[in-house]
């Protein structure tokens, strides 16, 4: 039965599907029993599934949740039907790290430093690092650990506390591209974006699939549309920025916006 659950969705692996059948019965627990439930910290492919899994049955009784605004990992909190969702209710937690402006540190030390202790990724949101300053997202119950036993990452001197740091948000910059292509095939676009052959860039798509917002293809005749996410393994991540019209040539005028 669970081979075949959610088999409308593509290129899924066993733990996509038991996270998928946990997370459907959360959501369902909560209107049955009329109680909150929430799920670890999920990144933007899990997040997607759980979505598209979720519509799938009907069930639209949750919230996305990372701890700030503009979080990208996240929790999905599911609340009784007809019940005001609160964001206080979730379990995450937000820790802020100081130290000198002159030590610089990078998100993989703090990643490396949260796993020295044994905690594991599902239980970590987001990291955003700053100068001297930097928030970290993390569920309710490493919290402690974290502001108790964390005083040096690397060799840099720490000090934690909960709170949060609004002064240091995530830092996304772009470059953008444009020009024109023969159709909105995903090869064509990709093409276009990586400066090669409509060709090449077909086999890249057949061989290591094309990420399109965080679902993977294999398909390189895909359409892809304004304000898509898209990406190939090693070769960069773009967003198609805006369709332009057709120039004289009945080529496709676009924007792309490739993430630095």
């Amino acid at each position: 039965m669970t081979e075949k659950k959610f088999s409308f969705l593509n290129n899924i692996t066993d733990d996509d599907r038991l996270l998928l059948c946990h997370v459907v019965e959360m959501a369902q627990n909560a209107q049955e029993k009329y109680v909150n439930r929430f799920t670890f910290f999920l990144d933007d492919r899990q997040q997607e599934l759980c979505k598209q899994a979720l519509a799938s049955e009907k069930l639209d009784n949750y919230v996305l949740w990372g701890g700030y605004e503009s979080a990208e990992r996240k929790m999905i909190g599911f609340f009784p039907q007809n019940e005001t969702a609160d964001n206080n209710e979730f379990p995450v937690r937000s820790v802020c790290f100081t130290y000198r402006k002159t030590d610089k540190l990078s998100h993989r030390d703090f990643l490396g430093a949260l796993m020295s202790l044994q905690i594991e990724r599902y239980c970590v949101g987001d990291i955003i690092v700053g100068e001297g300053s930097t928030n970290v997202l993390v569920t309710d119950k490493v919290s402690d650990r974290v502001v108790y036993e964390i005083n040096k990452i690397g060799r840099v001197g720490v000090k934690a506390q909960y709170g949060f740091d609004s002064s240091v948000v995530p830092s996304v910059q772009m470059s953008e591209m444009i020009g024109t292509v023969a159709s909105l095939r995903a090869d064509c676009v990709i093409s276009f974006a990586l400066r090669i052959s409509r060709e090449k860039a077909a086999a890249l798509i057949r061989q290591l699939g094309i990420s399109v917002n965080h679902m993977i293809s294999y398909k390189a005749d895909m359409l892809l549309k304004e304000a898509d996410v898209f990406s190939v393994k090693g070769c960069g991540k773009f967003m198609l920025k805006s369709i332009n019209g057709v120039s004289k040539k009945e080529r496709i005028r676009i924007t792309l916006c490739k993430f630095i």
